[in-house]
């Protein structure tokens, strides 16, 4: 579709972390290549217990993608248990926030936005979604074959990006799939 750049999770490049807890596979990064940028989409995965890097002035949202989950905790404010699936945990990235896993290794869909230049909303859908496009974002698939509005489909572990405003108003994806999930992740411009 026009303005949609595809990519597919084993495409992305692979980022190992610095305290060797995980890695990252960056989706896309606003403005390309900066590291000031204004908003930041990744998949990760987290391997060990430990600490999240810490990013002032950013708002972050979490979304486990597959495992058992992880323990968010971070004094006072945060004590939060990401363990269902395609349910979103937004936090501040001024928090130290630590990780214990539930279990083993865990993937999760990541957004981060630069609080004086737009914020993001994260939403999950099991059969249709009708959305506006605001001025970017991400869809991911977690399970099912998804249609998009030019008839192309996308399956698990693919998904489009943007960083511009869509012209399609409303975006409607669907699935038939019993066990259908996707994510919908704008970017609004204050």
């Amino acid at each position: 579709m026009n303005g949609w750049q595809p990519f597919s999770l084993m495409g992305l490049p692979v980022s190992p972390w610095r305290n060797g807890g995980g890695e990252t596979r960056e989706i896309i990064s606003v403005p390309a290549g900066s590291a000031n940028f204004d908003w930041r989409a990744s998949i990760a995965t987290i391997a060990q217990d430990g600490p999240f890097s810490v990013f002032p002035g950013i708002d972050r949202s979490i979304t486990l993608l597959s495992g058992e989950g992880v323990h968010l905790l971070a004094s006072p404010d945060i004590r939060h248990s990401l363990s269902r699936v395609g349910e979103p945990y937004s936090f501040r990235g001024e928090e130290s926030v630590s990780a214990r896993l539930h279990g083993g290794v865990t993937t999760d869909f990541n957004i981060m936005t630069r609080r004086t230049a737009c914020r993001a909303k994260v939403i999950s859908a099991r059969q249709t979604l009708a959305v506006l496009p605001e001025h970017g974002g991400v869809i991911y698939v977690l399970s099912g074959d998804w249609q998009l509005p030019d008839g192309a489909q996308i399956g698990q572990g693919d998904g489009f990006y943007w960083t511009a405003t869509l012209e399609i108003n409303p975006v409607i994806v669907s699935t038939e799939h019993p066990d259908g999930l996707l994510l919908w992740a704008s970017v609004i411009t204050d």
